[in-house]
């Protein structure tokens, strides 16, 4: 600091009117000692001219007097807002201490840095003790992976589920900013689910890829390895179980779902019980039963049939009892009947199991590996 007693009128006077880097050097050393003497108190007009002088002089001066003087504003919660607005925007190497430090900053004084100067400046902005969502908003804006990952890896920072969304589905993409979102604690169970899925999916193309190993069994142990991660609530349904649902499970229990209780069970109009029933025979979820059942075609629930091992007469009866139990017009035209008879002879059982075992993956999973497939067709164009 210097001594104040060595500072008198006629030497401020003489370095005011110095238009040297030197002297105004000099000045604002010197008002900037007196502004932060704790033993001086300054009445606030005393204040706003040494604001003002500072203001005036800062970019006259060496960069080293600049970065001492940002310094010592960063922690000062109330120093003067224009002399702080002129630090934040000056080089980075001077503007650092006070865009991670000082609470002086508004959000639109942020948010008009993070636009209009370097990444240096979105970066410290990044790492700042509290970001508010729209500064969050402003910084993923710019599309900088690291400062994303910056911004990502400060946990105090708050970031907005609409954020939060956007930056896993880009996490598809964009390796660096993976673990810092799963990380995070905010990021919710949906999206951590989402993120893991999409991650997995990824993992699988490169191990496939590069190493020789079945298809199916890494997706086997993928889907494990991430249901442990999730834990057992990663297929719950919370749904309670109905009663064709549990009478369906007793019965797959005892081994007693074979071809004919599946074709009397419709012959009764027990639609709801004939999917569960097929459910439990074949592993594969209600939903996608039903989905199975009534999709053009009938495909799909020849598949499920052949891969169950039954025979050609009796996927004929279930097919037709599952056609007419479809809303609408009931009648099954006669080719559409031919069509699938065919192509029930010509898919071998070993091909029909190993693509039920495919739809006994997690839908997150599939999803994830449709997506990976699809911007891997998307990148080769």
């Amino acid at each position: 600091m210097a001594d104040q007693g060595q500072i008198d009128f006629n030497e401020l006077l003489s370095l005011a009117r110095d238009k040297s880097v030197d002297g105004r050097t000099r000045l604002v050393q010197i008002v900037g000692d007196l502004f932060f003497d704790t033993d001086t108190v300054l009445k606030d007009t005393e204040r706003t001219i040494m604001t003002d002088i500072l203001r005036q002089l800062i970019h006259d001066v060496e960069m080293r007097v600049r970065q001492v003087l940002a310094e010592r504003m960063a922690a000062e919660n109330d120093a003067p807002h224009d002399l702080i607005a002129a630090l934040a925007n000056d080089q980075i190497e001077v503007a650092h201490p006070i865009l991670t430090q000082s609470t002086v900053l508004q959000d639109i004084e942020l948010i008009e840095i993070i636009q209009h100067r370097t990444m240096g400046h979105q970066l410290a902005i990044a790492m700042r003790q509290t970001v508010s969502e729209a500064v969050s908003d402003a910084l993923i804006e710019t599309g900088n992976v690291d400062v994303i990952k910056t911004l990502l890896e400060n946990d105090s920072a708050d970031i907005s589920g609409k954020a939060m969304e956007y930056l896993v589905e880009q996490s598809e993409k964009i390796d660096d900013i993976q673990v810092p979102l799963v990380n995070r604690g905010d990021l919710g169970p949906d999206l951590a689910k989402r993120m893991y899925w999409w991650v997995s999916a990824a993992l699988r193309k490169h191990i496939f890829e590069h190493y020789r190993i079945d298809e199916a069994d890494l997706d086997d142990k993928i889907q494990d390895a991430i249901h442990d991660i999730l834990g057992s609530d990663a297929e719950i349904d919370n749904a309670p179980i109905r009663k064709s649902e549990e009478l369906a499970e007793k019965l797959n229990d005892a081994k007693a779902i074979d071809a004919q209780l599946l074709i009397q069970t419709l012959r009764q109009g027990e639609v709801v019980l004939f999917e569960d029933l097929l459910s439990q025979l074949s592993g594969l979820r209600t939903n996608l039963i039903r989905r199975l059942i009534f999709e053009p075609g009938g495909e799909g629930l020849a598949i499920v049939c052949k891969a169950s091992k039954i025979d050609k007469p009796d996927f004929a009866s279930i097919f037709l009892l599952s056609r007419s139990a479809r809303p609408g017009d009931k009648v099954v035209d006669p080719n559409e009947l031919s069509r699938v008879l065919g192509f029930f002879d010509r898919i071998e059982p070993e091909t029909a199991q190993k693509v039920v075992k495919r739809w006994h993956l997690d839908p997150n999973f599939l999803f994830a590996l449709k997506q990976v497939q699809e911007n891997r067709r998307a990148a080769a164009e």
